[in-house]
C-alpha cells in the first residue's frame, strides 16, 4: 500500500518541476524549459495514473494537486522571491492540512 503513495508524491513534485519550468519558458518562447515542461507534464500524468489504480480518485487528484500547489508556492517564494505574506502562508497551510486529513482518512 505504500507504493502508491511513493508514486504519488513523485507524480505531484513533477507537477511542480512542470509549473516552475513553465514559468520559465516565457509562455513557450524559450525551447529547454519547455521542453522540461511537457516531459514533467506527461510523466507526471503517467504516475497520477498509477496511483491511481489502487488510491481513490478524489484522494489521488486532490493530494496530487496539493502537492503542487503548495509546491509552487514554495519554489515561488524561495526561488523566485515572491512575497510571503501571513495570508498566503495561511492558505497554504489550510492545503496542507486537507492533504494530511485525506491521508488520514
Amino acid at each position: 500500500m505504500t507504493t502508491p503513495w511513493i508514486v504519488l508524491v513523485i507524480a505531484g513534485l513533477l507537477e511542480v518541476l512542470w509549473a516552475f519550468a513553465m514559468k520559465q519558458s516565457d509562455g513557450f518562447a524559450r525551447p529547454a524549459a519547455s521542453g522540461v515542461t511537457v516531459l514533467a507534464m506527461i510523466a507526471s500524468f503517467a504516475l497520477l495514473s498509477l496511483a491511481m489504480r489502487s488510491l481513490p480518485l478524489g484522494t489521488a487528484y486532490t493530494v496530487w494537486t496539493g502537492i503542487g500547489a503548495v509546491g509552487a508556492f514554495l519554489v515561488g517564494v524561495v526561488v523566485l522571491g515572491e512575497p510571503l505574506t501571513p495570508l498566503r502562508l495561511t492558505g497554504a497551510a489550510l492545503i496542507v492540512s486537507g492533504l494530511v486529513a485525506l491521508k488520514l482518512a
